[in-house]
């Protein structure tokens, strides 16, 4: 049993009473209140009864894959708004369905955000209507891949990093370099990396092999692998393209790249450390590492369409997002980590170790998915259009 001491206490019977408050203040009404507001008092807003959510796979549960990973039925329960789920793979994906319209919110990456927010897709956070704003990760909460010129264009939901995962039975020890993913070579097994290892399906993986050549080729100057003039961004293309004889599969599927690993002899990829959770709970010989080049990642943000239909369940869902204890189970369930610093502490599925295991102090070695843009600082930089034309010709030989 884990003991809580005082001050924890009334901190979160504090920030629960918040979050009550917050989703009264959205619509349900008390039986016992008076008809009729208070003169001068602002009316509730009105709840629309339904919200529907654009997600990674994972992100929103409702106790269908585990009965204890629920966070969706209390707040149906307590807001009257229903939710309706749609997953996406890929950041590319979810622009696209954001662009056509009929979604309030969207969990988006880095990679996503900025474009979205570009766009006129999504509409700025009136942080005052999310009562719990303040407790989330201060190097979260003004980040740039949410934030332009002052304006909160979201509310942070979780981050990690994008890991190494390895089979144990292949790597006694871990790997210590993504070089096993990116130059051919033999593996301590002794056989050859060809066809044994995956790289991601999406443009923003450029920056994968961008941040491996800030080591490997220094004399190249790349000090952000969000940021490539030509020169740079030609070396990074190069190794993308060598790397494409090893690559047993492009990924972008979560259950797909696990089974590759149990049934295809797939040995080391790029991945979340959702599948790796999601396989060492099978008992399977996996493992991940951050190498020692550092790692990209991601830091989620749910934003809300400029359009959505369902505005007042929104910022409900927002505000309930952030408490503890849906941060808590969220990482617990994804293996990644909380916005919300307190959420690590004596949350019974996360554990006392859950954030350490998940990487909480890797924070810094983090180089957070982010649109590339063709102005960086007072240079010029290939823009994003430029990954998603080339990266889609290397993924296509």
């Amino acid at each position: 049993m884990i003991v809580q001491n005082e001050s924890l206490n009334i901190k979160h019977v504090a920030l629960a009473a918040a979050i009550v408050l917050a989703l009264a203040a959205c619509g349900k009404k008390d039986e016992a209140a008076p008809a009729t507001p208070t003169a001068g008092a602002p009316a509730a807003p009105v709840m629309e009864g339904a919200l529907d959510i654009i997600a990674w796979p994972g992100y929103i549960e409702r106790g269908e894959s585990d009965k204890s990973y629920d966070w969706v039925t209390e707040f149906e329960k307590n807001s009257g708004c229903k939710v309706n789920v749609k997953t996406a793979g890929t950041s590319d994906e979810m622009v696209s369905l954001m662009n056509q319209g009929g979604y309030d919110l969207v969990t988006a990456s880095g990679d996503a955000s900025l474009r979205l927010i570009a766009g006129g897709k999504v509409q700025a956070i009136d942080t005052a209507r999310v009562p719990s704003y303040g407790t989330l990760d201060q190097r979260l909460q003004d980040a740039a891949w949410h934030t332009v010129e002052g304006k909160h264009y979201g509310v942070p939901y979780q981050w990690g990093p994008n890991v190494l995962m390895y089979n144990t039975k292949v790597f006694k020890e871990a790997p210590t370099s993504w070089s096993v993913v990116f130059e051919e070579q033999r593996f301590p097994d002794g056989k050859s990396n060809k066809g044994r290892v995956q790289a991601f399906d999406g443009p923003i993986y450029i920056a994968d092999a961008a941040l491996y050549l800030m080591s490997k080729q220094p004399e190249l100057g790349i000090t952000d692998p969000y940021e490539l003039n030509e020169e740079q961004y030609a070396a990074v293309l190069a190794v993308l393209r060598k790397q494409k004889s090893l690559v047993h599969r492009y990924w972008h599927d979560a259950t797909v790249q696990m089974g590759d690993f149990k049934n295809e002899g797939v040995a080391a990829s790029g991945s979340w450390p959702y599948q790796v959770n999601a396989l060492v709970l099978e008992k399977q010989p996996i493992a991940s590492v951050i190498p020692a080049e550092g790692a990209t990642g991601w830091a989620d943000t749910t934003m809300m369409h400029s359009e959505a239909k369902h505005p007042n369940c929104a910022y409900a869902w927002m505000e309930w997002s952030i408490s503890p204890k849906v941060q808590g189970d969220v990482a617990a369930w994804f293996g990644s980590l909380p916005a919300v610093p307190v959420a690590c502490e004596n949350n019974a599925l996360l554990g006392a170790e859950g954030c350490k295991t998940n990487g909480i102090d890797n924070f810094d070695q983090i180089h957070f998915w982010r649109t590339p843009e063709a102005k960086c600082g007072d240079a010029t930089c290939v823009p994003y259009s430029r990954w998603t034309e080339d990266y889609i010709k290397i993924m296509g030989g």
